[in-house]
């Protein structure tokens, strides 16, 4: 009896059955197995910094490895890390937060995860200005809600309006998701142009917004504002973010959220019956960033900016595509529909699915398909890479769309 149930295939959910493979995260899959299999690919698909953690956050984990803060933490997370972020949010976006209108998870994912699931009912429609990361749709859709994309240009710099906000908002609007600086756009909404959102926000009760802001000290002009800072926002604004991606800590998986405590004390909730606590020795690594400097960081974002110099100038050599300068994270999400109905002679490119697929098999680039952002004219090129890979990956692409014909 044994003998007959090895490989033996079951039938999944139809929750799992409707939900998508994350792009980015399939893409750099699939660049690595190619890698492993002895191909030259050079890959600009995951949003991952290429820097190492800096020392002192290091330094701390070690601490706390050797103090032996190694046991079962609370679920929302120490007392004086939450304390920490309580600081880091009154000094960096004026935000007062209380520790118990704070709370710790496994990377920010998990925050807007426990967010969506706290507070969206089945039918409830959520407007999500695209192109937008690729999990807010999916994580929606397993909520039960319904996505309201407000499609944007490269021309505009892939920014949402007030107006064009204001024109998709029904009775049955619960939440709008954005992030800023944009993954994966690298735009970034001005005090003032969040102002205008707010503006149409507060007219409408029972409508929140998840601020993603994960991406908020990699900018390049100016300084970042969390739409809670602004007018009446703060009761109606969920504030996520993380140390991932500015303190080069994508492995350490620690995101923090703050808000309302009735959302917060839902999203403990739900995040106590999925994995409770967060690990505790990132916990004091985070401890650690959270409460540093922000010039500490400096080094990474000249790096940043200078790769976006290099990456832009390269891209505008490149003909028929149409590509912005981004404000911030390190992105660029180029037009590169002209291409489309193209082929090399042997599969026609219909979309952005066909075209990232061709550049990898035929030139070995990884890039992300900007259908899964909602962004179905273009393809997302991460910079988080040296110049002599971003220069190569450039190349490839100019050539394999040159034989596109």
């Amino acid at each position: 009896m044994q003998d007959t149930l090895i490989g033996r295939v079951g039938e999944v959910s139809e929750m799992m059955k409707g939900l998508n493979e994350s792009a980015t995260l399939a893409m750099a899959r699939i660049a690595r197995e190619m890698t492993a299999a002895g191909h030259d690919v050079v890959s600009l698909s995951l949003g991952e910094p290429d820097f190492d953690t800096p020392d002192f956050i290091k330094e701390a984990a070690i601490a706390a490895i050797h103090n032996n803060i190694t046991h079962y933490p609370p679920v929302n997370g120490f007392l004086d890390v939450r304390e920490a972020i309580v600081a880091k949010f009154k000094r960096d976006n004026n935000l007062t937060y209380k520790p118990t209108e704070i709370l710790v998870s496994t990377g920010a994912k998990q925050c807007i995860a426990n967010i969506i699931f706290a507070l969206v009912n089945p039918g409830d429609e959520v407007i999500l200005p695209a192109p937008y990361w690729v999990s807010y749709a999916e994580l929606v859709r397993l909520a039960g809600g319904k996505v309201i994309s407000i499609p944007s240009k490269v021309e505009n710099d892939f920014k949402m309006t007030a107006s064009g906000l204001e024109a998709v908002i029904t009775p049955k609007t619960k939440l709008i998701i954005y992030s800023s600086p944009s993954n994966p756009t690298g735009s970034v909404y001005t005090k003032e142009e969040l102002e205008s959102f707010a503006s149409v926000i507060e007219k409408h009760e029972d409508l929140y917004v998840l601020s993603d802001e994960i991406y908020e000290h990699i900018i390049f002009s100016g300084k970042n504002t969390s739409i809670a800072s602004i007018g009446n926002m703060w009761d109606r604004t969920i504030t996520v973010n993380g140390v991932a991606k500015a303190f080069a800590m994508t492995g350490w998986r620690i995101g923090y959220m703050g808000g309302p405590k009735w959302i917060v004390d839902a999203c403990i909730k739900m995040q106590g019956q999925i994995t409770s606590g967060a690990n505790t020795i990132a916990q004091m690594a985070t401890k650690a960033a959270v409460l540093a400097d922000v010039s500490k960081l400096q080094y990474m974002v000249d790096i940043f900016r200078r790769r976006r110099d290099l990456m832009f100038g390269l891209l505008q050599e490149i003909p028929q595509i149409k590509v912005n300068l981004p404000d911030g994270a390190f992105y660029f999400f180029p037009d590169v529909s002209a291409y489309y109905g193209k082929s090399d002679g042997g599969k026609v490119i219909r979309d952005s699915n066909d075209l990232s697929t061709y550049l990898l098999e035929k030139k070995l680039v990884a890039v992300v398909p900007g259908d899964a952002f909602g962004g179905f004219e273009n393809i997302r090129l991460s910079y988080a890479a040296s110049d002599e890979k971003l220069r190569e990956a450039v190349k490839r692409i100019k050539e394999g769309l040159a034989e596109l014909k």
